[in-house]
């Protein structure tokens, strides 16, 4: 799977009617809004309402979704309330200029935590036909092998692109998202090639393996296992 992100500076006035809107919204399969939970969001909900109405048009099949940054400095009740405030904003102005039902979702996201890999990871999954085909097989490989969740990661973004339908638990995402980190690493050091007898290995030539295989038992009660299927998906 390709996919590129564009970051669209804000002095760009892609409503212009002389813009080429062609060039930068062609082929994009979805649009992330990002707004500051601890700052005066109006301006930015405007502007998103009058960017969605503008493109609807021309290109209905954009997903959007909105990241509502910084919710780490509010406290829960006002998390919440301000989540709900943004989303209540942006559906009444849309219903205001006749559009209902946008395809429209929400995340509260920090760089403190991995709310910023959770949300990025849904707006993958939205641009990936074959998910239902990716959960059943990771359904299939949790009821096999017993394991209480599987998730089929980008080892490079640390997004992941499926997972079992079983309830996301984020304590246990995170912990996989670290352990990544430190697998990728190591395998690129002491990794073997297992495509070759271990005895007729040369020591030598028995770094940056293929694959990369970890299990790891009782880290906060988890028991993680990892298994690279190629050099950018695990």
């Amino acid at each position: 799977m390709d996919f590129q992100v564009w970051d669209l500076p804000g002095q760009i006035d892609y409503l212009d009617p002389d813009f080429d809107a062609e060039s930068i919204f062609g082929g994009v399969g979805a649009m992330i809004w990002v707004l500051d939970a601890i700052d005066n969001y109006m301006e930015p909900v405007s502007r998103l309402t009058e960017t969605i109405l503008h493109l609807q048009h021309s290109y209905p099949d954009i997903k959007y979704s909105v990241f509502i940054h910084k919710v780490d400095s509010l406290t829960e009740d006002f998390r919440d309330d301000t989540m709900r405030d943004v989303h209540q904003r942006i559906t009444d102005d849309l219903y205001d200029a006749g559009l209902e039902n946008p395809p429209i979702t929400y995340y509260g996201t920090s760089i403190y935590d991995h709310s910023i890999f959770e949300a990025f990871s849904k707006v993958m999954q939205g641009l990936v036909p074959q998910l239902p085909t990716f959960e059943a097989l990771l359904n299939t490989v949790s009821a096999s092998c017993r394991f209480e969740k599987a998730y089929l990661f980008d080892v490079y973004s640390k997004v992941y692109i499926a997972s079992d339908t079983t309830p996301i638990d984020m304590k246990a995402y995170e912990l996989c998202a670290d352990f990544i980190d430190i697998i990728v690493d190591l395998s690129e050091v002491y990794g073997w090639d297992r495509g070759k007898d271990q005895q007729d290995t040369d020591p030598s030539k028995a770094v940056a393996a293929p694959s990369a295989e970890s299990f790891v038992s009782n880290i906060k009660g988890y028991h993680l296992y990892l298994k690279e299927i190629n050099r950018s998906a695990l």
